[in-house]
């Protein structure tokens, strides 16, 4: 294990030094004092666990095929952005566009996340990303989503008492998301419906859910018990007609 101190160190001298500890085949790096380095673990491949004692700048864990971070803290903006493989721990809030076009791995959020959540995640084959959020995230929450799954427990609320905010999967053509709780129709983009899962849908969550619940020390069952919806796209090509006639 090596531990390096981030204080006043600029995001690229940070970088190059997980780096030469990656490449000196170190399996578990500790960073103490950070406070908004950009793009740490970017494009990373190897089984490798960072642990982040501070506040992480935008783009943690950008193009990572395969590592495990995990935030003693909060995130800022871009978290798993075009993210391959592995797993990405955030004990406390995160910020905007969370999961940005995503193509694999998954994302654990304990408390609340911000704007454009899931927006242009995708899934293919064996690749399939997963996002979870503890509390409730801000609008346009699973835009122009293609794939993969996004689930918002709401145990936390917003200001309103909500657990997603205005246009819920606006331009959405892939993928679900599971929401703990309703959201007003009038909330949705206009790709979207209402579902009500099955028991084959909830147990296909719940691996996730119970990760979360581990991770975080929650009670699973209690959370599962609790009513679900899902979002669905209900066409594939939501904008066809505006480009082709």
């Amino acid at each position: 294990m090596v531990r390096i101190d981030a204080k006043g160190l600029h995001y690229k001298k940070l970088n190059d030094l997980i780096w030469e500890a990656v490449e000196n085949g170190e399996e578990e790096i500790v960073l103490d004092n950070v406070c908004g380095q950009r793009y740490i673990g970017a494009g990373i491949r190897k089984k490798v666990k960072i642990e982040i004692n501070g506040v992480p700048g935008n783009d943690l864990g950008v193009f990572m095929d395969g590592p495990e971070i995990i935030v003693n803290g909060n995130a800022q903006d871009g978290v798993g952005n075009t993210m391959n493989a592995g797993k990405i721990v955030v004990h406390g809030h995160a910020g905007d566009i969370i999961g940005y076009a995503m193509r694999g791995g998954h994302i654990y959020i304990k408390r609340n996340a911000g704007y454009r959540v899931g927006i242009h995640m995708k899934a293919y084959k064996e690749n399939y990303p997963v996002v979870v959020i503890g509390g409730f995230a801000r609008d346009f929450l699973g835009e122009y989503m293609a794939g993969g799954l996004l689930i918002v427990l709401g145990l936390e609320k917003d200001e309103d008492g909500n657990i997603a905010g205005n246009y819920v999967g606006t331009g959405m053509h892939g993928g679900e998301i599971f929401l703990r709780g309703t959201v007003e129709e009038h909330k949705l983009g206009k790709e979207v419906k209402i579902f009500q899962p099955t028991e084959e849908d909830i147990n296909r969550i719940k691996p996730y859910v119970e990760e979360f619940c581990r991770l975080f020390d929650y009670d699973s069952e209690e959370i599962l018990n609790e009513e679900f919806i899902i979002l669905k796209p209900y066409t594939h090509r939501p904008y066809g007609r505006l480009y082709a006639y």
